[in-house]
């Protein structure tokens, strides 16, 4: 009785080792740097608080009608974007900065869904996101065809079985030259995946860890520029593109 006890047991111990590993992998994420924890401090330009689990970005004294909904990358410490997030709610957006489970994406594809019915004052929703987030963000417009107008994809690309080459969404995706996780190959072979007006922008000189403010990550390839300029092709980019998506279908 005592052997089969023990081997019940082994099974269960185990799973618990692999469990608190994944965990403690899991909640020590890159980041925040000390700017993305400045940028959580609300001003008289950006009002910055929680709704439910995640944050909202509002500019200060507009009439908002447009929204960006941003997942983290993985693995992440999801205020690594916020300064991200305040620069393009200064330009007149409303952003929604969503925490996820275990610090990954994967664990939450639909919450923009919670973010979208908490906010009926906006009209024009995008969604996106870095990385596994911008991987997320496909997935969610994948499965919810129709209810955003745009997705952004920093560093990004839908998987293999969530292609949006005929859904109606607009797209912008922007990834940079010396990015040593997701590739200037692998992305532009992500093509046929996204529909064929895509906006396709290519930052000379950037890398991956440069789009959030986490510091260097494994695997990166060394960027050519400054993350400060990095950031603002990223966020002009962005912003612009929200303009259009307000106004039905408007050439990029």
């Amino acid at each position: 009785m005592k052997n089969r006890k023990l081997l019940f047991l082994i099974p269960v111990v185990l799973i618990l080792i692999i469990f608190s590993g994944f965990s403690i992998w899991a909640y020590t994420p890159l980041g925040p740097m000390p700017e993305a924890r400045a940028a959580l401090i609300s001003d008289d330009q950006v009002q910055i608080q929680p709704q439910d689990d995640w944050w909202i970005f509002t500019p200060v004294g507009d009439q908002v009608s447009r929204g960006l909904i941003i997942y983290p990358g993985g693995r992440v410490d999801w205020r690594s974007y916020a300064p991200l997030a305040r620069a393009i709610a200064q330009r007149g957006n409303l952003v929604a900065l969503v925490p996820m489970p275990f610090n990954l994406a994967v664990f939450s594809p639909q919450k923009g869904l919670e973010i979208i019915q908490a906010n009926p004052q906006i009209a024009y929703w995008a969604i996106g996101g870095h990385s596994l987030g911008g991987a997320m963000a496909a997935n969610f417009v994948f499965q919810n065809s129709g209810l955003v107008q745009g997705l952004v994809l920093w560093a990004s690309y839908p998987a293999e079985n969530n292609s949006l080459s005929n859904v109606p969404v607009k797209v912008i995706s922007i990834y940079g030259s010396e990015d040593g996780l997701a590739t200037v190959d692998v992305v532009e072979a992500s093509r046929a995946l996204l529909p064929p007006d895509t906006h396709w922008v290519q930052i000379a000189g950037g890398n991956h860890a440069q789009f959030g403010w986490y510091g260097d990550q494994p695997g990166d390839g060394e960027a050519l520029i400054s993350r400060e300029d990095q950031q603002l092709i990223v966020v002009e980019e962005t912003a612009r593109f929200l303009e259009k998506i307000s106004f039905h279908g408007v050439d990029k």
